[in-house]
């Protein structure tokens, strides 16, 4: 039987479990405004969280009590999307996983791989997953993340203030945002 091939998400060659800090954006799916909404009063821009959006800062708060090893950088809930900085530090003692065999049977060479405790990906899909649950549990059954995630590797000082700047100061540029479908900048070509 023959799978089809999996497109690339995650940098090839890249240890997503090893120390490093990871800038990661999360999207609703089809950029539909679940955590609320942005207004502009007097020079200053504040968001109003819905229940959804709430809960979605409490669980990212919640990221470091549930994996000891992860710490935040600054972070931020849009109205149809996350940012957030999550740093790993160095450890000795990371476990790595190997693929089983039906993993070296479907994908030998790349693509789909068991998650690896401790990973960006494994903090993602477990955040992703209770906000979820809970959505369901809670009469809003509706609310669905888009499929996988962006990450981008942090390597310099300057890079991590260029993007801590850019999370802090979104709200505030909201209208400039690539996911707003009101704003200047609106792409539609990343509705998917």
């Amino acid at each position: 039987m023959v799978y089809k091939k999996h497109k690339q998400y995650r940098l090839p060659g890249s240890d997503y479990s090893a120390s490093g800090d990871y800038f990661i954006t999360i999207c609703t799916k089809d950029r539909y405004h679940h955590f609320g909404k942005i207004s502009l009063i007097k020079k200053a821009a504040t968001i109003t969280l819905t229940d959804i959006g709430s809960l979605v800062a409490e669980s990212i708060a919640a990221i470091p009590a549930k994996f000891k090893h992860v710490t935040l950088g600054e972070t931020v809930v849009m109205p149809n999307h996350i940012h957030l900085i999550i740093s790993i530090p160095f450890s000795a003692g990371m476990a790595t996983s190997k693929p089983s065999p039906l993993q070296q049977t479907i994908a030998p060479y790349k693509g789909l791989k068991p998650l690896t405790p401790g990973s960006v990906s494994s903090v993602i899909n477990h955040f992703k997953g209770h906000v979820k649950k809970w959505c369901n549990a809670n009469g809003y059954d509706y609310f669905k993340w888009q499929p996988r995630f962006h990450d981008h590797i942090i390597r310099s000082s300057s890079s991590y203030n260029r993007i801590s700047n850019y999370i802090a100061n979104n709200v505030f540029n909201w209208a400039l945002d690539e996911n707003n479908q009101d704003g200047k900048r609106f792409r539609r070509d990343i509705r998917t």
